[in-house]
């Protein structure tokens, strides 16, 4: 972990949600390398990551849905309890699956959301937009072919 630190300082040092993983945020905390806790399943984890100063905790909404779990539940808890306590970690939604999950953790006030390459592109898409597209472009070629003639 100290060896990536050093490599700039932009790196941030990934350890997973074990309690020796905690252990090391804990030193490395006190040594000013920024960590990021993974695999976070609920919100109790998220807290330890916390007090033991992590930078980030990343949980995996995807993951808990897939197990008939409300994923995106446990990213309002974690947003709630940093906020009853004054955490400065920041939260980084992981495992998205859709665009609701993109939605949600706006509307829920996490940090950062990772997003795979195929949700993103559906964030710009929408049936209302592409119907819009279509009217104005027969529109338009309907005007067009009237400044013809």
């Amino acid at each position: 972990a100290r060896e990536l630190a050093s490599l700039s300082e932009y790196v941030v040092v990934k350890i997973p949600m074990t309690k020796d993983g905690m252990r090391a945020v804990k030193t490395l905390s006190g040594e000013g390398i920024r960590t990021n806790v993974t695999l976070i399943f609920n919100s109790l984890q998220a807290t330890l990551a916390a007090k033991a100063g992590a930078t980030y905790v990343s949980p995996f909404v995807g993951r808990l849905d897939d197990i008939a779990s409300k994923g995106m539940g446990i990213v309002e808890e974690i947003v709630d309890i940093f906020a009853n306590y004054g955490y400065c970690t920041e939260i980084i939604v992981a495992s998205v699956r859709h665009p609701m999950h993109v939605l949600e953790a706006a509307l829920m006030g996490a940090d950062i959301v990772t997003i795979p390459f195929d949700v993103l592109l559906r964030l710009f898409n929408h049936p209302l937009t592409d119907i819009g597209i279509e009217r104005f472009t027969k529109d338009w070629k309907r005007y067009e072919k009237q400044q013809g003639q």
